[in-house]
Order: structure tokens, then sequence, then C-alpha cells
């Protein structure tokens, strides 16, 4: 257990970092690290790791060392710039055995791909400029989710400052595509990174993620036959029949929501599950029937339902559908299955992982820490069900992620850094040390 003295310097070293923390962040914000476009903002991330002193690795995800596992989400674009990071501290060797401190290890996680923006006249500012504005930081990612990966860095410098080492190895990751298919954290399991415990900071208000849905992206394409407006009804409307598609799923969507009371944790949430139709394009002339047109689609589903079953249960929906309403022409679409293919998972409760952070949240906060169930996607599911690590997802308060002026409140942060901080120090052990900078 932590002294007194030693929970009083951490929390007054995260303190005397915070400014530089924002800085770093906003550095980091800076970049546009959208899909295929993270290479720059990771090239910051490892050149910050290598000055502390940690033993780094950088690669590049080879989609062939992932795709034979359950876990994987299928890839539609080029992974040229999908590098992953990650720097590993390692406690001083020279103490023997019998004198070094028992501690545990720790992965601390975040991804650094974003979003895109929208149209950017619909941002009160640019996204890529990190105006700090009345205790909140503006940006693209801002939230969701640089801070937190800046976070577990400072949180390490606030042990450091505070004079102490930890005697446990930690892992930072800065990991990409966790906002498309989740193939970024499974490399990193892939590539034997595993520990004691995690922790992902992603923007959670102060509260513990208990459970989370699981995630399929999947593309529907209808064919139509083509002909003059003037003589509208030989033809076959494909937009037409993608609406009836369309109709078809919300009913299997509102069958899942209509389950939700089968589902621990989820039984209190007002509408789960959700599918989201998230692009649609078709046709190619106004006074044409059109041909063509296919839309995008995000789905939810329950922990505890498979991949495999949710694609089945998707599929026959809409093979009901066609055999059913006529607006679908008698024809199954196209689907094809382009990004995330991931079941949910549940925290189970009880942990020492979860009791240590409850501790270092109470320290900070001066509150007990609560927990909620979330209906959007989170890589805590690659260690919790594939690496059997207890995945404490836990971050700050944050306002418009995905829309528009995304931004973090700054008070909020800098209490969720001091609990990643005191966690470090007592999960991991650690030792008084005069040297308060490196891993040397």
């Amino acid at each position: 257990m932590l002294s007194e003295n030693q929970i009083q310097r951490i929390t007054n070293s995260v303190d005397i970092l915070f400014d530089e923390q924002l800085k770093f962040t906003q550095k980091l914000v800076k970049f546009p690290s959208l899909r295929g476009q993270e290479h720059t903002a990771q090239d910051l991330m490892f050149k910050a790791m290598s000055e502390r002193g940690f033993s780094m690795d950088r690669w590049k995800i080879d989609v062939a060392d992932i795709e034979h596992h359950e876990g994987f989400g299928p890839v539609t674009v080029s992974y040229e710039n999908a590098f992953n990071v990650v720097g590993t501290y390692r406690p001083d060797s020279q103490l023997s055995q019998a004198d070094a401190p028992e501690g545990r290890s720790l992965i601390l996680n975040g991804h650094i791909d974003v979003v895109p923006t929208g149209p950017l006249e619909m941002w009160s500012r640019s996204p890529w400029q990190p105006d700090i504005i009345d205790g909140w930081m503006y940006g693209r990612g801002a939230a969701d989710m640089k801070a937190g990966l800046v976070a577990n860095l400072f949180a390490y410098d606030a042990v450091r400052t505070a004079g102490l080492r930890p005697q446990a190895p930690i892992y930072f990751q800065s990991v990409v595509e966790e906002e498309c298919t989740g193939n970024g954290a499974l490399a990193a399991l892939l590539r034997g990174y595993e520990a004691d415990a995690v922790i992902i900071p992603e923007p959670e208000e102060n509260m513990l993620v208990r459970a989370n849905v699981g995630v399929l992206w999947f593309k529907v394409r209808m064919l139509g036959q083509p002909s003059h407006t003037r003589e509208m009804t030989s033809g076959f409307n494909a937009i037409d029949a993608a609406y009836a598609a369309i109709q078809a799923l919300r009913g299997l969507e509102k069958e899942w929501n209509d389950e939700k009371d089968q589902h621990r944790y989820f039984e209190d949430l007002e509408h789960p599950i959700n599918f989201n139709i998230g692009q649609i394009n078709g046709g190619d002339w106004p006074s044409t029937v059109p041909p063509w047109c296919e839309f995008d689609v995000r789905a939810a589903i329950y922990p505890g339902m498979s991949a495999n079953d949710a694609r089945e249960r998707i599929e026959q929906t809409l093979a009901e559908a066609v055999k059913t309403d006529t607006r679908l022409g008698g024809e199954m679409p196209e689907i094809t299955y382009t990004g995330f293919y991931a079941e949910g998972y549940v925290l189970e409760e009880g942990s020492d992982a979860e009791k240590t952070l409850r501790q270092c949240h109470e320290t900070a906060f001066k509150s007990e820490l609560q927990s909620f169930t979330t209906p959007g996607y989170l890589d805590a599911r690659v260690f919790t069900i594939y690496g059997d690590m207890p995945t404490l997802v836990y971050g700050p308060v944050s306002k418009d992620i995905h829309g528009f002026d995304e931004r973090v409140h700054l008070e909020s942060l800098k209490l969720i850094t001091k609990t990643i901080a005191l966690f470090i120090a007592q999960w991991c052990g650690v030792q008084e040390s005069n040297n308060t900078a490196g891993n040397d």
C-alpha cells in the first residue's frame, strides 16, 4: 500500500506536470490521424515514449498475421500507414529477488485514430486547432481519445517525478483501427503483449464501463433495372428497394431491443441496440430509374452473441423480407462485411484490478467510483475475451465525440490522470528512487 506521503507526492506531481500534459495533448490533436493517416501522430508517440527510455516496438499491421483470429474485423482499406506503437517500461533489474517489492504488470492502452470531421463549416473552429476555452479542450480526437492516451504517459511521469520507480513491467500502447475494426488492439495482443491488468482511458464520464455491445459493419447492395422515368413502371428502383431493406433491419433492431431484459447490465438502457445507417449511395441520373443503391450499417449486438450468429440473423432477416416485400424485387441483396466483426463483453465484478481502481478513484475524486453500461464499441473486448485480462475502461468527461466541436473537460482529465498515476504506483508497486526521470 502507498503511504500518505507517497500519495500526496504523486498527486502533487500531476498538478505540477499538467500544463505540460495539456501542451503535449494539443500537439497530438493537431495531427489529423484519420484512418490511413495515423503514422505521423504515431511518430510523435514513438518519440515521446523513446524519450522516457522505454524499449520501443513499432510495426505495420500485417493482415495475414491476424486474419485467422475470430476477433478480426474484415479490412477494405490499405494498411500501408497502419502502425502500432508500444513502449515498454521495465523495472530496475539490479534489485535482488528478495529485496524487490511485489508488483503486477500493466498495459496502458489507447487508440490514436479518429473519426472524420464532417463538414468543416459546421465546427465553430478548425477541428485540428485544439483551443482551450472555459475549461475544455476542443478538437477532433481531443476527447476520443488523445487526452486519455497522453494521460497514460503523464501518469507515469507523475510517479517518476514523485521520486518513485514502478516495480513491474508497464506496456504503453498506442494503437490504430479502434474506430473501425479493433484490429490494432488485436495485433498488439497477438504480438504477445499481456499483463495482469489493462487500463483504457476512453472518455467515459469519470466512470468505469461494466459492459458494452459488440458491433458489426456491413454494406448492403441492391440492384435495380434502369429505365427512363417516362416509363418508370417498367424499371425497378434500387433506391426504393434499399429503403425496404432498411425497414426490415429496423424490425430486427426492435426485436433485439425488446429482448434487453434477458441481458445482464442492459436491462435499464432505453435503447441498447442501435442499427445506424451511416452511409448511402445510389443511382446515376435524376431522370433514370436507379439501377443500384448501397448503404452501410453499423449494427450492435449483446455480449454473448457471436459475430457469426449475428451475421446469420441479419442475413436471415433480409432473406425473409425478400420473400414477403415486393419492393425488394425478389432478389437477395449482396451483403459485404466491411469492418467491425466484434463481440461485446462484460467486466465481471470483484477483480483485484477493479478494487484497486476504486481505491485510487476515491482518493483522487473524493467520491465513490460509479460503473455503467455503454451501447458503444470498445477495444477492451480484445483483452477481456481473448486475453483473459481484467480491462478497465475509465476516463474523463467529454462532449460531442464523433460530433461537431468535440471536447474534453480538463479538470476531469487531471483527476483521471491522478487516478491512473496512483493505480500505477499501487498495482505495479514502487520503490523510492533519487532518480526521477527515464527508464535507466
